[in-house]
């Protein structure tokens, strides 16, 4: 694409469906691997993060067969652990392989990962984690390395709430031997998207969605069908939109319990939202007032969904505040 060209003046109005979990496409994909067939998702969101994720498990051997517009069958019966440098360095969240293969194979050697460059985000609590359930662990030439002749489940309390650090856990100790806890656990909506989809396939994980989850072990685990929940970033940038336009959307498909601290800040503002099951409509009819946001941990107002409130907030009556905390 060589450009966008936005025409402004519109109010927004309309319906829109809202598609898959971004956060969540990316570790129930890696998770499939862990089965001893194939599974099948649905849902998936049409982005170049699927795509790529795709595409480092058709070079590693898997089978993957898409069956529709959002939905795949992924068959990694001839898996071979070995993923491809340049494709794993095109994203951030192909270190979920880590806990993949060390959960399944007893050894991992997998490249640091790339993706977005929004400041340090280190992996150490990823390590610390694995280092806890008997593994070696090390980073030699941009490249992670890690084997375990055995991982034994293991207390783990994280320093600081680490969304990926609590998914790589969780992949690794699923079929690890005996109990894992772990603590300061991380609580959005996609850790639970992913203890479902592991639930389905035969894993025995409590817990998620609170700080502290329990994961006992399993010989093996079976492929299973998941649908992955609704993007609910992706509805809060429409509702900005909306608002920002003095707009009325109805948005389908999507949680209204995972968009709550975005409807009380816009609710705030001076927007009305309405719940009805799986829909959510946005209007505004007058300019917008100012408020103050601070982004926190889930259930908090979520740090992706902070740049497009400053736009929405440039328009706003009165002068407001936002506070970005990662």
């Amino acid at each position: 694409m060589a450009k966008l060209v936005v025409r402004g003046g519109r109010r927004l109005h309309g319906r829109i469906r809202i598609g898959g979990r971004k956060n969540s496409a990316v570790a129930v994909i890696p998770a499939a691997l862990l089965a001893r067939g194939p599974s099948v998702l649905e849902n998936l969101p049409i982005i170049r993060d699927v795509d790529t994720y795709l595409a480092i498990l058709r070079a590693m051997g898997v089978k993957v067969d898409r069956l529709g517009l959002h939905t795949v069958r992924i068959d990694p019966r001839h898996l071979e652990p070995v993923p491809p440098l340049e494709l794993v360095k095109a994203m951030r969240a192909s270190y979920y392989l880590l806990g993949v293969f060390l959960g399944r194979y007893g050894q991992a050697e997998v490249p640091l990962p790339g993706g977005c460059d929004i400041g340090q985000r280190p992996l150490d609590q990823h390590l610390k984690g694995l280092r806890a359930l008997g593994a070696e662990v090390a980073i030699e030439h941009g490249v992670i390395r890690a084997r375990a002749d055995r991982l034994v489940g293991a207390p783990i309390y994280l320093d600081v709430v680490s969304v990926g650090a609590t998914i790589n856990i969780m992949l690794a100790a699923v079929l690890a031997e005996g109990t894992t806890v772990i603590e300061n656990a991380a609580k959005e909506p996609h850790i639970v998207d992913l203890a479902n989809q592991l639930n389905a396939m035969g894993a025995r994980v409590v817990g998620a969605g609170t700080d502290v989850i329990k994961i006992r072990g399993v010989p093996s685990l079976e492929g299973a069908t998941h649908a992955i929940i609704p993007d609910e970033i992706e509805a809060a940038t429409f509702m900005m939109a909306t608002v920002a336009t003095r707009g009325d959307v109805v948005l389908e498909n999507v949680i209204p319990k995972h968009l709550d601290p975005i409807t009380a800040k816009l609710r705030e503002a001076g927007a009305e939202i309405e719940e009805n099951g799986d829909r959510i409509r946005a209007t505004c009819t007058r300019r917008p007032r100012a408020v103050n946001v601070k982004t926190l941990p889930y259930p908090g107002y979520p740090t992706d969904a902070q740049p497009t409130m400053p736009a929405r907030l440039a328009i706003a009556e009165g002068t407001s505040g936002v506070r970005a905390t990662m």
